[in-house]
């Protein structure tokens, strides 16, 4: 896969471009607002990494005018501007994530493989239903049952463990939570996902056999297949 960055600081090109190579994708730079606009409509990337604050035309400038054009590449805004008004502009000029400076790169791998796998499923019928090992969720009738039996939970509960069960099997930031279930409406110092975590802990863990929800020191959560699950328990 080849992706195109945006990017006029040189050494923030030099090392995403490295790190994306660590991935094992392919990056091409340039390193003002028309240069990239000029790249991304006589070349077919996979991915657009545009940094917001560019030289000779900003970056969402530069991704209004691609999707005016039409082009459906998955796009990700990476700024050092991290307001909820920022990111909410930047979405809106057709931006798929946004990513604030600095960031980690093991965070920015697990959002670029979202927006691949997003990607590649835009078109197909949308699931109805989501399984991680014994655990089952149906996305019509909004139920939850583990080993067949019923689990209620609260409708943000609901959304967290679809954003959990989404992303089985890989750590996923308080960050990439608060941005995906809670909407960037909460501090990111807030204690709102460890609550919530541990009550869903609660419901879907305590009454089996084997744990599901694993929390991560220092990075956040994983959600694992009981069969999957290491052998020491989870916190």
């Amino acid at each position: 896969m080849r992706f195109l960055i945006i990017e006029d600081d040189n050494s923030a090109a030099d090392f995403l471009r490295q790190g994306l190579s660590n991935f094992g994708y392919e990056a091409d730079v340039a390193h003002d607002g028309e240069e990239g606009l000029a790249m991304a409509r006589k070349t077919d990337y996979d991915l657009w990494l545009i940094d917001v604050m560019l030289p000779k035309r900003d970056g969402l400038s530069v991704l209004k005018s691609l999707r005016h054009e039409g082009k459906q590449v998955p796009a990700l805004i990476l700024s050092a501007r991290g307001q909820v008004d920022d990111r909410v502009e930047g979405l809106r000029a057709g931006g798929d994530d946004y990513v604030v400076k600095p960031y980690a790169l093991n965070e920015l791998q697990a959002r670029i493989e979202a927006l691949l796998r997003r990607a590649k499923n835009y078109g197909k019928h949308p699931e109805t239903e989501l399984t991680v090992g014994d655990l089952h969720m149906d996305l019509l009738a909004r139920t939850v049952s583990r080993a067949g039996q019923e689990i209620y939970l609260k409708p943000r509960e609901f959304r967290l463990l679809e954003y959990l069960m989404r992303h089985a099997g890989q750590v996923v930031t308080r960050t990439m939570l608060l941005e995906n279930v809670w909407e960037y409406y909460f501090d990111p110092q807030t204690n709102v996902v460890d609550v919530h975590i541990s009550r869903l802990r609660y419901k879907i863990d305590k009454y089996f056999p084997k744990p599901m929800l694993y929390t991560v020191r220092g990075t956040g959560y994983v959600l694992r297949a009981a069969e999957d699950a290491p052998q020491q328990g989870g916190e």
